[in-house]
């Protein structure tokens, strides 16, 4: 590559000084033996040597080609039959006939082609969104790139059908179509929802098909920025706003009821919990009855003592009615024996009542 510069710049060097020399020439020889013998002078002796070095050097420029990795050449010929080579040059150097062949250089690097709205984003200067309409008629600018490639083996025809206009004349213009009828297919609202993704890969699913019928390989359409009009924008705002608001209210309610339900879970959770100790209590009680019968199964007496012994040692009579029997035993030997007992009952005393024995030397 270097050396092919150089020999561009010795050739370009090497016709001016020619030229010098040839201006020098004409204007001496001129006055001294016309503008005849001044023409005749200069393809005589050393300059027709500069001549035909100078004509040397450009012929060898012409018909070396370098081309660089992230390249390929077209070649147009005029000794092919149809005008060029089927194959484009891969990288590396290559010589051609010169003056007849000639070698179109084609990038196969991924390029990037984008249309926006601000005038110093987009690959041409002002604003170049795209402008739709969606399913509702409602306005639509869109900011995209599109990210592609020239098929190596493809330049021959990319060339053939579009030469260095392929950029403007094929992706620029049919990207615009495909996004203007993809997106008419789509409403304002969904556009501006998690549809849009839907909408993205729509349209990379439909210029991936095109692009590879022309000979272009396409990596990505990329959505960059959707934009309305500033009526629907307004319209989204309030909206929002109005959104915003019902969350807020629901969001308020779902605390109101978490604190109402967490107050309810406290509740049954007391309730549940003296609930829980009355049956453990009245398990207990039954469970000290239960033995208490068992006791007084075998032991029938202890009745009368645990009655006695809840008595207060201050009672010396007690009334009970007269048709009631005595809780005492009367008839037991060792209580009538006591000396110090003594029972008495009358109706005189208190009708309707019998009188109890003085009880005084009961044990307690």
């Amino acid at each position: 590559m270097y050396l092919l510069q150089m020999l561009n710049v010795a050739t370009i060097c090497f016709w001016l000084a020619l030229a010098i020399i040839v201006i020098s020439t004409l204007l001496r020889k001129v006055r001294s033996d016309g503008l005849g013998g001044a023409l005749g002078a200069i393809f005589r002796g050393r300059n027709a040597l500069y001549f035909l070095l100078a004509i040397t050097l450009t012929v060898v420029g012409r018909s070396l080609v370098f081309v660089q990795p992230q390249e390929v050449g077209v070649v147009v010929s005029l000794i092919s039959p149809n005008g060029y080579h089927d194959r484009p040059l891969r990288s590396g150097l290559h010589w051609l006939p010169p003056l007849l062949e000639e070698a179109h250089i084609y990038p196969i690097f991924w390029q990037t082609y984008t249309m926006s709205h601000t005038p110093t984003e987009g690959s041409r200067t002002g604003n170049d969104a795209i402008i739709a309409r969606s399913a509702d008629g409602q306005e639509v600018s869109i900011d995209c790139s599109i990210i592609y490639q020239v098929i190596p083996d493809q330049a021959v025809r990319i060339h053939i059908e579009w030469q260095s206009r392929y950029q403007e004349d094929f992706v620029r213009a049919v990207t615009r179509g495909i996004v203007r009828s993809i997106t008419s297919n789509y409403r304002v609202g969904e556009i501006n929802s998690d549809k849009r993704q839907d909408l993205e890969r729509q349209i990379n699913d439909s210029l991936r098909a095109i692009f590879q019928e022309k000979g272009f390989a396409l990596d990505r359409f990329v959505l960059r920025n959707v934009a309305f009009s500033p009526e629907f924008s307004a319209s989204i705002e309030r909206k929002q706003i109005e959104l915003e608001g019902v969350e807020r209210s629901k969001h308020e309610a779902d605390q109101i009821r978490l604190v109402a339900e967490g107050r309810a879970d406290e509740v049954r959770s007391r309730a549940q919990a003296e609930a829980d100790a009355i049956r453990l209590r009245a398990e207990a009680e039954s469970a000290g009855l239960r033995q208490i019968a068992a006791v007084l199964k075998t032991n029938p007496a202890l009745l009368n003592y645990r009655y006695i012994d809840k008595l207060s040692p201050n009672i010396r009579v007690m009334l009970v009615p007269n048709n009631a029997p005595y809780i005492l035993p009367l008839n037991d030997s060792n209580l009538l024996s006591d000396p110090t007992t003594s029972i008495t009952s009358t109706a005189e005393i208190m009708p309707e009542a019998t009188v109890t024995p003085t009880a005084g030397g009961l044990p307690r």
